[in-house]
């Protein structure tokens, strides 16, 4: 359900806390008590189309619980969506008959969503294809070649499947972690540590939808940040993944107390210049690493883009930037 799609029928029980509570965010909680996340836009339909019932009387969002009630909720699906073809500048750093490797810049969405359905680079993608590679079982139509993805603010490295036994083939690489994905990532402080491995969980902010949370959710989410270079104010790490989760650098970043440069969900209460010049958080995926079709591994790294490398510049000496931005040889 986090995904914001599909049907889904359940019950949930709601008891009145010490002050009324508005319906929704009492049943935004219980949802996820039992386990159950959803987002708000896909809460919001239901409400809208009449299935969120109460002794099977449809219910406002902003009635209040002042009694103990039971709530059945219909989960209402957004209206399909469908990908298509858009002439975009793509950077492409490898291709063959079976993948696509691409450089995203920080910015672009890698798929549509309900609110944007256009300049997505999944769209460039079909276009520089020419035709429609397919998506992954239980993936959705706007999604085609999809196998993961990255953040719309997170630069760098993403591979596109273009036929359906790549992209099995890669989808179990990312099931068994055997992917590999490292980013260059800047947080806030000096790291007191030289390498840290962060295990939490993942779930839905109950008292913030979009963000996640590492104390909610029944899903596991796992990264080791290695320091790379200490500032006067920020550290450089090497994110490496072991799990790959929405946000999860990010939310790994502040639960270690470096929130990244520039986050505007994760980041500090109160933004510094450095937020404030690059304008999107510090995180670049600089290096992707999996095994092809034909046995080989195959490895790619990408520079930082310029907003990035004008903070490492700004930020470490010209040495320490260059080899920031060169990224790590081959393990």
């Amino acid at each position: 359900m986090a995904d914001d799609r599909g049907d889904a029928a359940v019950r949930v029980r709601l008891e009145p806390g010490s002050a009324p509570t508005r319906l929704d965010r009492a049943l935004v909680a219980g949802l996820a008590r039992q386990g159950i996340e959803v987002s708000r836009s896909q809460l919001a339909r239901s409400f809208a189309a009449g299935t969120v019932t109460v002794d099977g009387r449809p219910v406002a969002p902003s009635e209040r619980v002042t009694a103990t009630l039971e709530v059945a909720v219909e989960l209402v699906a957004p209206p399909p969506l469908r990908a298509e073809p858009e002439a975009m500048d793509l950077v492409v750093v490898y291709e063959d008959d079976d993948v696509l490797v691409l450089d995203k810049p920080a910015g672009v969405l890698m798929h549509p969503t309900g609110a944007e359905r256009t300049g997505t680079l999944v769209s460039g993608v079909l276009h520089h294809l020419g035709r429609r590679p397919p998506p992954l079982p239980g993936n959705f139509d706007d999604r085609p070649g999809v196998v993961h993805r990255i953040d719309r603010d997170t630069s760098g490295l993403v591979v596109f499947a273009k036929h359906e036994r790549a992209a099995q083939h890669l989808a179990a690489q990312f099931r068994s972690h055997r992917i590999e994905r490292r980013y260059l990532a800047v947080g806030h402080g000096r790291a007191d540590f030289e390498t840290r491995r962060v295990e939490t969980l993942h779930g839905r902010d109950p008292r913030d939808r979009r963000r996640f949370s590492p104390q909610h959710g029944t899903r596991r989410a796992e990264s080791t940040f290695r320091v790379l270079a200490r500032g006067a104010e920020v550290t450089a790490f090497e994110v490496r993944l072991a799990t790959g989760r929405t946000h999860q650098v990010r939310m790994h970043a502040r639960h270690l107390g470096h929130p990244l440069v520039g986050d505007p969900l994760y980041g500090r209460r109160r933004p510094g210049p450095f937020d404030r010049d690059l304008g999107r958080h510090a995180l670049h995926a600089q290096v992707l690493g999996f095994e092809g079709l034909d046995g080989r591994w195959h490895r790619f790294s990408a520079p930082p883009p310029e907003d990035l490398r004008r903070l490492l510049d700004g930020t470490f000496p010209a040495e320490v930037a260059a080899r920031l931005a060169e990224g790590p040889a081959a393990p």
